[in-house]
């Protein structure tokens, strides 16, 4: 399949990421993907956003919902300014179903088709502020594992330099599409392919996040990730439990470290 690069062409309102310096080099091979290999990025003026429809007759669209989502979020502990700033710009309830709206900026895991879910704020800024504890801070390029409705991708895009985005589901794929396009983010590319192959045109990666639970992370991941960078997923412990594992890459080898009990969907190979 030819390979094609979405057309996000601007940014969020917010102010770009710092520019990194380019990349060491890529791999020679690729997982099936819809964007061409990775090139270095050219810095990109700050725009203003596309006009987007508010939800109507629930006040969702207000800068001061998302604020006291952003308050709860550092009374559980997220102290990370620039994840808050993140999770205070994107607008939640313009990923999920209409009907579910009201409850986009409560605490909670929502539904989106497909047997998937959308992670929980504290979630989504806690695995974030994880990333950017690493050594290779602020992030560059960025690989996340299972897009779903594209509002982790959404986040990210305001942290991270670039972000390639993976999704084995055509119809999240589709509807990530869809809800990502009005935003035009230049630095945020989809991918319809197998997540646990990874995307090695786009590698090395400064950071890797996962949204679904794997009983070993693939091998793939960790070629994949960047010396120093650092990667962030579920995995299935022994107990057929799940819990957050941060994996740091360095010259001397890998650092794993097994945090808090989790519950994300199971990582599947394949496209569907």
């Amino acid at each position: 399949m030819s390979a094609r690069r979405p057309g996000f062409p601007a940014r969020l309102d917010s102010a770009a990421p710092a520019a990194l310096p380019a990349r060491a080099g890529k791999a020679a091979t690729a997982a099936s993907a819809s964007v061409p290999p990775a090139r270095s990025p050219v810095a990109q003026p700050a725009r203003t956003p596309a006009t987007l429809e508010p939800v109507r007759g629930l006040g969702l669209d207000s800068a001061a919902v998302r604020a006291r989502m952003v308050q709860r979020l550092a009374a559980q502990g997220i102290r990370d300014e620039a994840v808050l700033a993140a999770m205070a710009q994107v607008e939640r309830h313009r990923f999920v179903d209409t009907g579910l709206a009201a409850q986009a900026y409560e605490d909670t895991s929502l539904p989106i088709g497909f047997a998937q879910t959308i992670s929980k704020p504290s979630v989504v800024a806690r695995m974030l502020a994880l990333l950017r504890e690493g050594e290779i801070r602020p992030l560059g390029r960025v690989l996340e594992i299972g897009t779903g409705c594209g509002y982790q991708a959404a986040v990210l895009s305001q942290i991270a330099r670039e972000v390639y985005s993976v999704e084995r589901i055509r119809g999240l794929y589709e509807r990530a599409q869809a809800n990502l396009r009005p935003l035009r983010l230049a630095n945020v590319h989809l991918i319809l392919g197998d997540g646990m192959l990874g995307f090695a045109q786009g590698a090395p990666y400064s950071a890797i996040i996962s949204a679904a639970g794997a009983g070993a992370l693939p091998q793939a991941w960790i070629e994949q990730l960047a010396v120093g960078g650092r990667l962030v997923a579920p995995e299935v412990t022994a107990q057929g439990t799940q819990a957050l594992v941060v994996i740091d890459k360095r010259p001397q080898g890998l650092v794993r470290t097994v945090l808090e009990a989790v519950h994300f969907v199971p990582l599947k190979s394949g496209l569907a």
